[in-house]
This record gives C-alpha cells, structure tokens and sequence, in this order.
C-alpha cells in the first residue's frame, strides 16, 4: 500500500504574473517502509516536490495540476488546517541546512519539546521524550544537548537535532532534503544508518532528496531521476546503475567518482616522492589552543591542533581530510595568516609568516587567496560581477578603472563565464555560476596558491565536475599550487597529488593519494575510505 501517491502533479513558480513550471506531470508513490530517492541537480524540481507534498511551497508557489494524496488526504488545493494535521504526525520533514532548520535563539531541546507538546505531552514527561528522541537521533549526550544552543553544536550535531524534531512527531513518513550534502563522510554514514534503522525497525517510509547517485544507489529501494522537472527514468538502483536508459542518468553516473570507477576509489596522480616540488607551503609542529570557556575543561582551553606538519607542492594540490572539528579549517585559516599558531612554523614562499604583523603580513597575501564553501555568502550581494571581481585590485591599488575592467574580462574569460556576465548580481547566479567568480576574484591578484575550503560540497554532482576540472585546467596553465579542503575522498582523488587525514587536530597519516588511499596505514583513514558511499559491489544496497 502507498503512503504517497502522485499523479499528474504540475507546480510552478508565479513570476511577473507567468506561472513557470517547475515540476511537470510527475508519477511518484513511496510504500509503507520503503525508501525512495529522488536524485538530479539543481533546478531539477526535487525540493519543490517534497515542498508540494506537504503544503510548505513559497508564497508564489502554485500546484497548477494533479493530484498528491498523502496516508490517504489529498494535499493539493488542501486548506492549511488540513495540511498542519499532517506535518510532523504523518510527515516529518529533515531540511537541508540545520542553521536555517533550527532556531538560533532557542534551546536543541525547548524545540524538540514544541513538536512533543503537539501530540498533547505535558510536564515533566516532554523533557523525558525530548531527552530520549535526541538518543534515538544518535545524539551523545542527549540531556547536554538538550540545553545548549545550535551554534553549540557540530555540523553533524544540529542535522542529528532535525532528525530528533523529525521523529518528535512520530510520523509514518519522513522527507530528507539533501540531510548530509554538507557533512563528512563517516558523519553522513552515521546519519544515513541511522535513518535505514528506523525504516527496519520502526516501519517510517523514508523519501531522499540528493544531487548524490552514490548515496541514492547505496540507500534506497528505489531511485526517481528527475530533470527540468519532469520525470525521466525510475526503478531497482541496482537497474538504473548497470543499464541506465536515459543520457542524463549517464552524465550522473560519470559525474560521481565513486560510480564512475566501480565503486573504488582511484587516485588520478601517482606521484613518487622523488618527483615532488619544492614546497610553496610549510607548516612545521604548528599547535592551536583556544582559550577555555568551558567549565568542563576549566581554564585549560581546546587544544585545535597539536604537532601538525604539512607542505603543499609547488603547482600541486595538497589536499586535508577528515571529520568535521578535526582542525582541518583551523590549519588553513593559520596557513592564510587570519589566525595565529599558539606554537610551531608557517613559511609562505620561503617567508616565515607566524607572529607578522598585519602591515608586513598584507603584501603576503597577494600570494595565497581563498575561496569559500559558500559563494553566496561571500560575495556582496551588492556588488555586481564585475565589482566582486575586481575587489582585491581595488584594495591592493592594482591598475586603474580601465585596465581593472580589461583584468576582470580576462578572468571571467578563464573561469569559463561570458562576458556578459560582468553586470549580474550573485542572485542572478546558479550556485556554480557563484563559485566561477569566487574563483576568478581569487585569481584577480595572480596569486601562487588558492586554498580552497570545501570548494564544492554544496554543489550537485554533475556542476561540482565542472569547477573540479575548472580547477584542473587552471593548475596546468597557471602553475597555481592548491590547499584543498574536503570532506569528500572521492573528490580529493580526483583532484589531490598528496594527502594529510587529520583526527582530533593531530595528522595521523599523509602522503601521495594513491598510496595513502590504496594502503592506509591509520584505522581513521581506513573508516573514512569505508565510508564513502558508491563503494558497495553493484546494486548491493546498505543494510
């Protein structure tokens, strides 16, 4: 029997009086305890489906046609009453981003309480179920979560929170929107066996929406495949990955390293240590203590990072790895110079650069630049293209009006954008469009090494292919040196010649890729090269 079941849906979008479609004639049922995935990139209509099904579209937001029925209601033209009786006790809904999902002034545990009082708990008993639904989310130390705050907490931590708001209303169905996009993969494996357990043994349907064929293949029962809204291929993953009908279930597939190679991780360089570059990068025994506010800890502080070594290869990528709070931004933020070592050595281009002043430090920066995980929150939403663009030549008194505008046509040029572009603002821009000119600002000062911090994590498998080999092409012409830093292993095979895997601020294995990722030495590096998901034999599904 069908929880959900769709037929004919249309939706669209209201701008200046047209209605654009958004998703077109689709056809989707998810079963009683079974776990269906929806999977394209961005725009494809996934999120605007899980939004229709329970009455959480935008404002201009329109169901134009067909029909969604949900535990037997029909939600389409539903009044908001009827839509309010099924969120949270029949559906559940896990957002994408838990710092936009949670309230940032309120407890973990006062929001959990909200949906709990809901289903008519009241008293003592709320705090006990509050307590007792973050254990059930996989959350350690549940009564301390409880009572901290989300900025408090690990990335891992706050999308573990959503889940425990998601169950609080014990639903029959749960909605996932992209609930690990943004997370490490041993966190993500946590959080996605953890939602496979309640399936097995609570009997909740569970509906995924990912850009990641990887983790839909490892997943679910059964795969959708969307594209400009419509529908285009759908069945057995194990079908849909050995014999795909469809171009654009090909292009996916090539998209994903994992996929692409058969599951197994395989390193594009092999470099031998003889080959090595001179590096443009040293950091040397750098330790990081930030000071204690915790009572648990006293006065002693967090040790951020202990002994830690690393050198990036002159027109190489060194990449650093690990879990979420292992130190990994904390070493680029000390090797960029916005933050200083509590002890050790960081050389720039030969420079010793730790304890540098901000007046001799700033001519430095001219060699190393960063980009972001997120463009959109970097860029000035003021700023057009062009502006952004030209912005570090503006503050280094780099050329004039005209030859700024000549540099910055040249670099829309590099990173693959028209010129056309230059007068656009960041929300004209698709994600990818974004992380273009963060990279072409990057490159504006012509500088010898880009640090890169989750460069791509945020972006749909079939775009983050372009800027990895945007990058690529960059490095070869350019002779740029990178500092990438993912949580994805499959990227940074891709993309890396050498590798440090950080734990617990401490480096506890590095080297070429392809000897660290084909022998790891450290059990850490050996968990986190079994978590990566499209690694299983084809077809055989987690269980």
């Amino acid at each position: 029997m069908s929880l959900v079941d769709i037929k004919g849906l249309d939706v669209g979008y209201v701008r200046h009086r047209t209605v654009r479609p958004a998703v077109i004639g689709l056809d989707l049922s998810v079963g009683e305890a079974e776990v269906v995935a929806i999977v394209g990139e961005s725009g494809s209509g996934k999120t605007t489906t899980a939004n229709a099904i329970i009455g959480l579209l935008p404002p201009n937001g329109r169901i134009t046609a067909g029909s969604a029925i949900v535990d037997g209601i029909e939600t389409a033209g539903a009044k908001e009453k009827t839509l309010r009786g099924l969120r949270g006790s029949v559906v559940g809904l896990i957002p994408q981003d838990p710092m936009v999902g949670l309230n940032p002034t309120q407890r973990v545990g006062a929001q959990i309480g909200e949906v709990v009082k809901l289903r008519g708990i009241a008293g003592p008993s709320v705090h006990t179920e509050v307590v007792e639904f973050l254990d059930q989310a996989g959350v350690p130390d549940p009564e301390l979560r409880a009572r901290q705050y989300p900025h408090e907490l690990s990335g891992g931590l706050r999308q573990r929170a959503l889940i425990a708001i998601a169950l609080a209303g014990r639903p029959k169905l749960i909605i996932a929107d992209e609930p690990t996009s943004a997370l490490d993969v041993t966190v993500q494996k946590r959080i996605l066996d953890h939602l496979g357990g309640l399936v097995r043994e609570q009997g909740i349907s569970l509906l995924i929406i990912t850009h990641d064929l990887a983790v839909a293949a490892d997943r679910a029962d059964r795969v959708v495949v969307m594209q400009h809204g419509r529908k285009t291929e759908e069945g057995d993953p194990r079908v849909i990955l050995s014999d795909p009908r469809e171009p654009y279930t090909r292009r996916l597939i090539a998209a994903a390293p994992r996929l692409a190679h058969g599951g197994r991780v395989v390193a594009r360089f092999d470099v031998r240590d003889e080959e090595r570059p001179e590096p443009i990068l040293t950091l040397t025994k750098v330790s990081k203590t930030f000071p204690g506010n915790d009572p648990r800890r006293g006065r002693r502080g967090f040790n951020a990072l202990e002994d830690v070594t690393v050198s990036v290869p002159r027109g190489q990528t060194h990449a650093l790895v690990g879990e979420s709070g292992c130190g990994k931004t904390t070493t680029l933020r000390i090797a960029l110079g916005l933050e200083s070592a509590t002890s050790g050595s960081v050389r720039l281009d030969g420079t010793e650069i730790s304890g540098l002043s901000w007046n001799k430090l700033r001519p430095l920066r001219r060699k190393a630049q960063l980009v972001h995980q997120d463009p959109f929150a970097t860029l000035d939403p003021k700023f057009t293209v062009g502006q952004s663009v030209t912005e570090p030549l503006v503050s280094f008194r780099v050329g004039d009006r005209r030859t700024r505008k000549v540099r910055a046509l040249e670099l829309l040029d590099q990173v693959g954008l028209p010129t056309s572009y230059l007068d656009r603002l960041p929300q004209e821009l698709s994600g990818g469009q974004r992380q273009r000119v963060a990279i072409a600002r990057a490159l504006a000062l012509q500088p010898e090494l880009i640090m890169l911090d989750e460069p791509v994590s945020a972006l749909d498998v079939l775009v983050q292919e372009q800027i990895l080999r945007l990058l690529a092409d960059l490095q070869q012409a350019l002779n740029l040196s990178y500092l990438f830093v993912s949580h994805d292993l499959a990227v940074v095979a891709e993309v890396a010649h050498t590798v440090s895997v950080m734990s617990q601020g401490r480096v506890v294995e590095q080297g070429p890729v392809a000897e660290v990722f084909t022998n790891p030495r450290s059990p850490h590096t050996r968990e986190l090269i079994d978590a990566i998901p499209g690694r299983l034999p084809l077809g055989e599904k987690v269980v």
